[in-house]
């Protein structure tokens, strides 16, 4: 597939530099002694699991994270490297993940026990890092439990443990401290029973800013790497930019009367006549389905969202848009139009909007303002 057909409807371009300087700004910020995990999960936040990895591992990353084990599996296909999958795998998976190498979080007695047990079926130890609940009360050993239920897992013959982590909920700053007071309780009482449990990590992008005396032995850096600045930090610097663009084209203008309404919409009829595009691309793509609310950027300019946004198109208003033609090219998402705009407009975060692009949508990758990269997830051209 070329330029000329991923572009064609619907398409986002990924600026490999821009990620790269989110990571290096990240190593910066961490210091030469702390290590940055890149998490992967949800095909990179939409961005594309396997081509950022590939550019990550070149600039030194060593250890990835994802959410389950069908991501871990492409990571490892895309560059070959280390995968924490930081949720559930499941006892019918556990055989493959640990014949593959893969990281598993353990976070209960039984899932210990089962992955034990799959591991040695293998003949090959099982890679681990053991979750500790502190306070999120997602996964998790409890933490005022552990002193009786860690000692079994770390006596288990087929299990390696690499790290020991927890999760900040991240609400305000008191909690914050009380779930990293638990956790010191818990790894003081490791050290003290002999037992080593390697890499100590407790932050993601935004505890990594917020809590410089947290970042321990590595950080989990997810949304820094895909321009989500965590909220209250200056980024005075612009050590964390947004690098991906969701485009698509205008596919049809037309000019509607006051009074009309525009597709399926019911609530918006026109205030007065307006030149009306019709673009390629809907909430499928990854733009939320939004009613008559937000902008987007065409011919230098914005123009609002008019109407509620379909499955697969959506109209907008470039009345005061002079020039316009089928084929411009219009911005969604990113470029002038920010993440915090939209999600504003949405009623969603950031991470959301970038982690929706659809896997119809191309991901054209850039270094250098030039194409280095195209990557198709469904059809027959690429």
């Amino acid at each position: 597939m070329n330029y000329e057909q991923a572009s064609a409807r619907c398409w986002a371009e990924i600026d490999l530099d821009l990620v790269e300087a989110n990571y290096a700004s990240a190593r910066r910020i961490c210091g030469p002694d702390v290590r940055i995990i890149p998490v992967m999960k949800a095909n990179a936040y939409g961005l594309g699991a396997a081509a950022l990895s590939r550019a990550l591992a070149a600039k030194g990353a060593e250890l990835f994270a994802v959410a389950e084990l069908n991501e871990a599996l492409e990571l490892k296909r895309a560059c070959g490297t280390n995968v924490l999958v930081l949720g559930m795998v499941a006892p019918c998976q556990m055989a493959r993940a640990v014949a593959e190498g893969v990281v598993c979080t353990v976070y209960s007695a039984d899932m210990a026990r089962a992955l034990d047990a799959a591991a040695a079926q293998v003949g090959k130890p099982a890679r681990v890092h053991i979750k500790l609940d502190t306070g999120l009360h997602r996964l998790g050993f409890d933490w005022d439990r552990a002193g009786e239920t860690l000692p079994g897992v770390f006596a288990l013959e087929n299990l390696r443990v690499e790290g020991l982590y927890t999760h900040l909920a991240l609400r305000e700053r008191a909690a914050d401290e009380a779930q990293i007071a638990r956790l010191r309780a818990v790894t003081d009482g490791l050290r003290a029973a002999g037992l080593d449990f390697g890499a100590l990590h407790a932050a993601d992008s935004i505890g990594m800013v917020r809590y410089p005396e947290y970042r321990f032995d590595a950080v989990r850096i997810g949304a820094w790497l895909y321009g989500v600045v965590p909220g209250g930090y200056p980024n005075e610097n612009g050590e964390c930019r947004v690098p991906a663009r969701l485009v698509t084209r205008v596919v049809q203008l037309r000019r509607v009367a006051a009074g009309e309404y525009l597709g399926y919409d019911e609530d918006h009829p026109l205030a007065r006549d307006a030149v009306i595009a019709t673009l390629s691309a809907g909430y499928a793509d990854g733009y939320p389905r939004l009613n008559s609310v937000g902008e987007v950027g065409i011919r230098g300019r914005r123009a609002p969202v008019a109407g509620l946004v379909c499955m697969d198109q959506m109209t907008v208003d470039v009345t005061a848009v002079p020039g316009v033609r089928p084929g411009d090219e219009v911005t969604l998402l990113g470029g002038g139009i920010g993440l915090d705009e939209v999600a504003g407009w949405a009623g969603t975060n950031r991470n959301d909007l970038l982690s929706r692009i659809g896997r119809r949508v191309p991901r054209v990758y850039l270094r250098g303002g030039e194409v280095e990269e195209i990557r198709m997830e469904v059809g027959g051209l690429c």
